[in-house]
């Protein structure tokens, strides 16, 4: 195992990592619906969320996330790909719009949000462990 690595795992554990990554999607979910003024109501939130929610869940399971759950690019790009991708299709599919600028947004809120987080974290511990 690298350096790199082994930091990582020692970061946070993954059932953190995946409360994280959930509570920014649901941040991301009330950042658009308070841009178009919608509802902050806990159950409009959800409404927006739940797609992307199901995307990230997908995504953990499909990358096997808890490997890594903090590598930023490994895990944290890869999931805005899977979140993102299949939050755009459950979004038509229920009913739902995905205009070319709301897939740009989508995209890189969330990968400032989850390779953003993963970064600072990984950068955290790498400091931590020099002492």
């Amino acid at each position: 195992m690298t350096d790199s690595a082994a930091v990582r795992r020692r970061v946070l554990s993954w059932p953190w990592a995946v409360g994280i990554d959930a509570v920014l999607v649901v941040v991301f979910a009330a950042i658009g619906r308070a841009s178009h003024e919608h509802s902050l109501s806990v159950l409009g939130v959800l409404e927006t969320a739940w797609p992307f929610l199901a995307g990230l869940v997908a995504g953990w399971m499909l990358l096997r996330a808890w490997k890594a759950p903090t590598a930023p690019l490994r895990t944290g790009a890869l999931l805005v790909v899977v979140t993102v991708a299949l939050g755009m299709v459950l979004r038509v599919v229920s009913g739902g719009t995905t205009a070319v600028a709301f897939i740009i947004v989508a995209t890189v809120t969330l990968l400032a949000f989850l390779v953003g987080w993963r970064g600072i974290a990984v950068l955290v511990a790498r400091l931590r462990a020099r002492r």
